[in-house]
């Protein structure tokens, strides 16, 4: 069986966007699962989100207030088929990332994390598959909005960044 994923972070709704952009909520409506990095920033965000998805998996991040305590984690374990994924906001600086990711997480094939809206996908040398999927309202210095989409089939997982240029929001 493939199960379809949707890979989003950093949304700061409503303070970067009013709504998340339209391609990403169509990608929600159609996933076996939808996994969100934190930053959230408002509860209502993140009841639109769960509500809409098949499945969902998510944690609170930094700019995520004390309401949030209650309704997420700061770390997150789930699997999905056979591989062990690891949910978390920040992971620290890029620099050395791979090594720091692979002692904290050694149990998890991948790890997904946000906070620096910039997207990632790198193999550490453990094996761990490190995924940023950006952010689709506060690109900061990236060219587009982005988050990730792609499937899981069995141990198999093939990941896409989704692009959105600004001006098509």
């Amino acid at each position: 069986m493939t199960t379809s994923f949707v890979l989003l972070s950093d949304t700061h709704l409503p303070k970067r966007a009013k709504d998340l952009p339209e391609p990403l909520w169509a990608d929600i409506d159609a996933a076996d699962l939808v996994v969100h990095a934190g930053d959230w920033v408002d509860l209502a965000t993140l009841d639109a989100v769960a509500g809409r998805a098949s499945r969902f998996e998510g944690v609170r991040g930094n700019n995520d207030g004390p309401e949030f305590d209650d309704q997420l984690p700061l770390v997150a374990r789930f699997t999905v088929e056979e591989l062990r994924f690891a949910l978390v906001h920040e992971t620290g600086t890029a620099t050395g990332r791979e090594r720091r990711m692979s002692a904290e997480y050694p149990d998890a094939d991948v790890l997904v994390f946000g906070h620096s809206h910039i997207p990632w996908d790198t193999v550490a040398p453990s094996g761990l598959r490190l995924l940023n999927p950006g952010s689709p309202t506060d690109r900061r210095r990236q060219p587009d909005h982005t988050w990730m989409r792609g499937t899981v089939d069995g141990r198999a997982l093939a990941v896409e960044l989704v692009r959105l240029p600004p001006l098509t929001r």
